[in-house]
């Protein structure tokens, strides 16, 4: 699921694998971005407590053609009063990974909220959104089209490409799929950019 950027055009080999890319990982407490970030950092289940400030970690990982890219993540604390503290994150972000717990049917209005909220700030402004549906391996899921619906990002500005991954932190499922998702949107913004740039 996504916005149509998603175009299957070998657009990864132009990238030299030297640079690394700026990532936010953000959502509500107790959604697993933590969770995302180890798993994606030592590809084991790490048992976490809420974050109260930030994690970082600059991680390496090869992408379905075989091209290792770094990422340099920041996990940021979901609790309430961290949120107004995510806009200083994004600044100069590559790309966004917004987490939401696919059962908690009882906050996705405000997984909604926080997620419209960092998207329109003007900075944010087209930076590619990679939303990590995760919790997907419980019986009472949501579906994508639940949570697609529920978060309502057919409304998120045209200017923001977006991917809805399904994903199990806990086991890794789906994470390396969405991350090429989002290595591809930030690709594919880069690139424009780089055209509008020329036009001037």
């Amino acid at each position: 699921m996504g916005n149509g950027l998603s175009d299957q055009t070998s657009i990864l080999s132009s990238l030299p694998s030297f640079q690394s890319f700026h990532i936010v990982i953000l959502g509500l407490d107790c959604a697993g971005k933590t969770t995302v970030l180890y798993r994606l950092r030592f590809n084991e289940f790490v048992n976490t407590v809420p974050t109260k400030g930030f994690n970082t970690e600059k991680i390496k990982v090869t992408l379905g053609n075989s091209k290792t890219v770094t990422f340099h993540f920041w996990d940021v604390g979901g609790q309430e009063k961290l949120r107004p503290l995510w806009k200083s994150y994004t600044r100069c972000t590559d790309g966004i990974v917004f987490v939401v717990d696919s059962v908690d049917v009882e906050r996705m209005e405000e997984a909604k909220t926080e997620l419209h909220k960092i998207t329109r700030i003007s900075e944010n402004q087209g930076v590619p959104v990679l939303i990590v549906a995760n919790k997907q391996d419980l019986r009472n899921s949501l579906s994508l089209s639940e949570i697609e619906k529920l978060l309502a990002v057919s409304e998120l500005s045209s200017l923001t490409p977006w991917h809805l991954q399904p994903t199990c932190a806990i086991i890794g499922d789906g994470l390396k799929e969405g991350l090429e998702k989002l290595h591809d949107m930030i690709i594919k913004r880069r690139k424009m950019l780089r055209q509008q740039k020329k036009k001037r």
